[in-house]
């Protein structure tokens, strides 16, 4: 893993993690109302991005790419899948830190600096 990558799978993280929040939240509302092809792009881009970052090791399912914006989806269908390339990324983080003297850092190959997160959430729970 290199420095450009912990950034990107920052950067892909957290722009997940606020998608999923705010679709989970319509989705409580109202599970099977479309949504709406202005925040379909824009999940779109992020799944895109996603899927090259994660490559097909990773990626959580090989015939899925991005939401078809003629076949707008629910909200339950982007939260659905949100969260299953949330784990995605989690499990690619996960197999790319390790535990050192009680401190969890990205396993670089490009650097020797110490970069600290959390430790993978599997062990969390």
């Amino acid at each position: 893993m290199k420095r450009s990558d912990v950034d990107e799978l920052e950067k892909l993280m957290g722009q997940l993690k606020s998608i999923h929040a705010e679709v989970s939240a319509l989705a409580k509302k109202s599970p099977n109302d479309a949504v709406n092809t202005f925040k379909i792009k824009f999940i779109n881009t992020s799944v895109s991005n996603c899927n090259k970052f994660l490559g097909e090791t990773y990626k959580p399912f090989d015939d899925f790419d991005v939401f078809d914006i003629d076949d707008v989806p629910s909200n339950s269908d982007v939260t659905f899948i949100i969260s299953q390339f949330l784990e995605a990324l989690e499990k690619y983080r996960a197999d790319n830190i390790r535990c050192y003297m009680g401190s969890w850092t990205f396993k670089l190959e490009d650097s020797k600096e110490e970069i600290r997160t959390a430790m993978p959430n599997k062990l969390q729970k």
